[in-house]
């Protein structure tokens, strides 16, 4: 990381002081971002399709994934291009390009912060007890999503995925939702946890989710989830190659191309590789049937649906497994509609699915708000240390589990 952030540091200076070679140097700089990713995290994903296709020995490549690669490596791409399309000045201090990337809060699982953003932060922020206080009820929501309902339903999803035998179709359907529940709580709890820190230190961080599950097609899906990559992908890769303002064909092959890129960014597997196929052919089944300009009860039942789909070839290890889920789900090789697997496992976790379920929806936000605004905000400061004593306790008694972004 840190040569990584030298190097781009030398090479970006080097493109605001040349008048005739800045594309050069903004391409050279892009060029080590994106050969540093594809070392680390995809050769040796590359190396064994290409011995499988040749029938040759696969080139053994054992390289540790350095923490947060695929994370730093964007805001250090992003900052390339912010300097280079003249919306932020090059930084003259190295240490200072240090912070921005190596601000432990967002560093390992985002949200993507673009050095646009926070480059004014970075020089002249301002602490103030109120943020601080802020910072640390954010902070305490996060730390409950991820302790009292990520973690809870995680067991529900592991049980199920890891199910050699015939599942019900019930109990493959409760395994998707439930690890659709996990990620979102463990990956919005994180974004929580970043965001409050950074405002504890002056930091403002973009918001990265907001009730994605409420989304009422699967465009509005991406508008809500992961916001911060969403963005990134959509301002630095899909308008340059030229939107929507393009022939129909040519942009077809846009969203393939960002779709294809966002699927590889989050792993080397195909799993991920298929996952960004089916988000690319959702999306442009939206679009060219009109859909998203149409929301209605069947384009939410739509969005869920293929949303769970998704999530299946997300969590698989590998294509044959996810299909075999999928086809469970289906109806296709199951032990019947509802089995005792499913029953026992509703039968031990309902409560906290519901509130999860609960939790996916602004109810909550919306009555504390009107209870705030009603003059009983203590209620919210109850709530929020009742929330944090039920996560000491759960922290004490619990052993290690990392965050799922921690993977990519």
């Amino acid at each position: 990381m840190v040569a990584a952030i030298l190097a781009n540091w030398a090479m970006v200076l080097a493109m605001e002081r040349s008048a005739n070679h800045r594309r050069a140097w903004m391409v050279a700089a892009i060029g080590l971002d994106v050969a540093l990713l594809g070392v680390f995290k995809y050769a040796s994903f590359v190396s064994r399709n290409v011995a499988a296709l040749t029938g040759g020995d696969a080139l053994v490549v054992d390289i540790a994934l350095p923490l947060g690669i695929s994370f730093f490596t964007f805001q250090l791409m992003s900052y390339v291009f912010d300097v280079y399309g003249g919306k932020a000045p090059a930084q003259s201090r190295p240490a200072r390009l240090m912070l921005y990337i190596s601000l432990f809060p967002q560093l390992v699982a985002g949200p993507i912060v673009r050095y646009e953003q926070i480059e004014g932060e970075i020089s002249g922020r301002r602490e103030s007890a109120e943020l601080f206080a802020r910072g640390c009820e954010r902070f305490v929501y996060g730390l409950g999503k991820k302790l009292l309902l990520a973690n809870y339903v995680a067991q529900v999803a592991d049980n199920a995925f890891d199910y050699m035998g015939q599942a019900s179709v019930l109990y493959a359907w409760l395994g998707a939702v439930a690890y659709a529940l996990q990620i979102y709580f463990d990956f919005s709890g994180y974004s929580d946890m970043a965001i409050g820190l950074g405002q504890m230190f002056g930091f403002h961080f973009p918001e990265n989710f907001d009730y994605p599950y409420m989304a009422a097609t699967v465009t509005d899906f991406w508008r809500r989830w992961h916001m911060t990559l969403s963005r990134w992908f959509r301002d630095y890769v899909y308008i340059p190659l030229g939107g929507n303002r393009v022939p129909k064909p040519r942009w077809l092959l846009n969203m393939l191309a960002v779709w294809l890129l966002t699927g590889i960014w989050h792993g080397a597997n195909w799993t991920f590789v298929l996952w960004g196929l089916a988000y690319w052919a959702a999306l442009c089944a939206e679009r060219l049937l009109g859909l998203e300009r149409r929301p209605s009860a069947l384009t939410r039942a739509w969005t869920l649906v293929v949303v769970l789909l998704a999530w299946v070839l997300f969590r698989s290890p590998d294509v044959a497994s996810a299909m075999r889920y999928v086809a469970a789900m289906l109806g296709v090789g199951a032990a019947g509609i509802c089995g005792q697997d499913f029953l026992s496992a509703l039968g031990g976790t309902y409560v906290v699915l519901a509130a999860a379920l609960v939790g996916c929806t602004p109810l909550v936000r919306d009555l504390l708000a009107r209870l705030r605004e009603g003059g009983h905000a203590w209620v919210e400061q109850l709530w929020l240390v009742a929330v944090l004593a039920l996560c000491l306790l759960q922290a004490v008694g619990s052993t290690y589990n990392p965050f799922i972004y921690f993977n990519f």
